[in-house]
């Protein structure tokens, strides 16, 4: 098989291939856990499925002069389909089902009470044709784009102000065809920060589910200023060296649920933000109260959960639980810098398996870029709260790095019951500690100086809080939906 490493441009098949060869050799050990929650089934007269709510009405992008012959351009189909439906969403909502075929698409809108629902053989594949791509305003908590200075060509499939909106399907996929933005990103033609995928803004009551997501530009799925959000059982495929091709990144949001995805990533398969120096401040949107379980993670080059860069509005009460990372630079970063302000508290990691790691605790307290020279030197980002505990990672070039800012130490790092196997051609020193405060407890190898040992593993220490967030509640509001159109 041809390495991830080499192609500039795989196929969807050839990553669900490399995915399922991971499965086989044993890599990807919570595999039955989405397997066993596969709440989708299609039917030859009709759809059952789990979703936050039930549609009244529903339509084929047929219907609308759609053709999935993967040449014909649907933009204008999709716009229209959305549009018309939307009149139904005081009345029980609406569906659009998106059939077997190949569907070329341009940017459109979502609207409420909406779901869009892909056949497990249907495609929808984002148009390459740049010039038509809209252009919007950079986000407020980011002043600036990502890869320009100015705005960025809106995302594949977008929606702001909305309520109650699944996006979900039989495992059908979204190709963003990424390999042009890519090269557009490299050769510095760029006039715009590229598109995500999926992006949902200031908006309440989300389902993303069940479907494959490939090649995006950049970010595959973003949720911002937004809440009560449920994404699971995603697959998610970049080549590892793809730019910025983030899987997850929940940003400036409260309630959220990230469970059983897949994530084959060329950054970091969950990156958790809050908005970018000055910005992030001024619009002062944190994120909390985010759940993210039963995570597998491949990406060579950066986290399976990453907490900033961008995290000036504040990130809290983070709870990550049975998360794998195969071949992924590090578990789980916190990225921040002077100038960044906002914090990162009360962060929760139990139950992590690593194996091929360049570190498996990374804290960086000199993280990086800023949006302009406006950002205050005086805004110095607070990191305090962070437990780890039951993880098990072996072939690790380096146990931890662990950098806060000088004269302003990161405190509160837990450690308890962490066994890391060091590889052959490993680093001397196992960890690499500065400006940190912590304790440990039956950890191995033995950590810095800087983390002070309990001594063998303390019960409870480090451990998750008791009790739900309010997003687990959502979990007895899914109604079992079904669609008997013929199609």
């Amino acid at each position: 098989m041809e390495s991830l490493n080499t192609i500039p441009f795989l196929s969807s098949q050839k990553l669900k291939t490399l995915w399922l060869l991971a499965v086989v050799v044993g890599v990807i050990g919570v595999a039955e856990g989405r397997n066993g929650r596969n709440w989708y089934e299609s039917q030859y007269n009709g759809r059952e499925y789990s979703a936050i709510s039930c549609r009244a009405h529903s339509a084929s992008i047929t219907d609308f002069g759609g053709v999935g012959d993967g040449k014909t351009l649907n933009t204008r189909a999709f716009r229209e389909a959305v549009n018309h439906l939307s009149q139904y969403a005081a009345h029980g909502g609406a569906e659009l089902f998106v059939p077997a075929g190949k569907w070329l698409t341009g940017s459109f809108n979502l609207t409420s009470h909406f779901t869009l629902f892909l056949h497990k053989d249907a495609v929808l594949l984002a148009s390459q044709d740049i010039n038509t791509w809209p252009v919007v305003q950079p986000l407020p908590s980011y002043g600036h784009g990502r890869d320009t200075s100015g705005g960025r060509y809106i995302s594949l499939i977008f929606g702001s102000n909305l309520v109650d909106v699944v996006i979900t399907g039989n495992n059908g996929t979204i190709d963003g065809q990424g390999a042009l933005w890519w090269q557009q990103f490299h050769s510095k033609k760029l006039k715009y920060t590229r598109p995500y995928l999926i992006e949902i803004m200031h908006s309440d009551q989300i389902q993303i589910s069940n479907l494959t997501l490939v090649n995006s530009p950049t970010w595959n799925v973003h949720p911002v200023y937004s809440s009560n959000i449920i994404i699971q059982g995603l697959t998610i495929l970049a080549p590892v060296k793809s730019p910025n091709t983030d899987g997850i990144n929940p940003d400036s949001c409260t309630n959220v649920r990230l469970e059983d995805n897949y994530i084959v990533s060329g950054d970091d398969c969950v990156a958790v933000k809050s908005g970018w120096d000055e910005y992030g401040i001024k619009y002062g949107m944190p994120t909390r109260q985010l759940i993210i379980r039963r995570l597998t993670c491949i990406s060579p080059y950066s986290a399976a959960i990453a907490l900033g860069s961008e995290m000036s509005g504040g990130i809290e009460d983070v709870r990550a639980s049975d998360i794998t990372a195969v071949n992924t630079e590090s578990g789980v970063r916190i990225k921040t810098a002077v100038g960044r302000g906002g914090y990162v508290k009360g962060i929760y990691v139990k139950g992590m398996r690593a194996h091929a790691m360049k570190w498996v605790f990374r804290i960086s307290g000199d993280y990086g870029s800023h949006p302009d020279n406006n950002f205050d030197p005086k805004a110095i980002p607070a990191v305090t709260g962070i437990n780890f505990r039951d993880v098990v990672a072996d072939n690790v070039m380096m146990a931890g790095r662990m950098e806060g800012i000088s004269g302003h130490p990161f405190t509160g790092i837990c450690m308890s019951n962490v066994t890391i196997g060091m590889a052959k051609n490993g680093k001397k020193s196992a960890w690499d500690c500065a400006d940190i405060q912590g304790v440990v407890s039956g950890v191995v190898p033995p950590p810095c100086e800087l983390l002070h040992s309990q001594g063998p593993v303390k019960t409870g220490m480090c451990d998750l809080p008791a009790g739900n967030l309010e997003i687990d509640n959502m979990e007895m509001d899914f109604q079992k939906c079904y669609n008997g159109l013929h199609y």
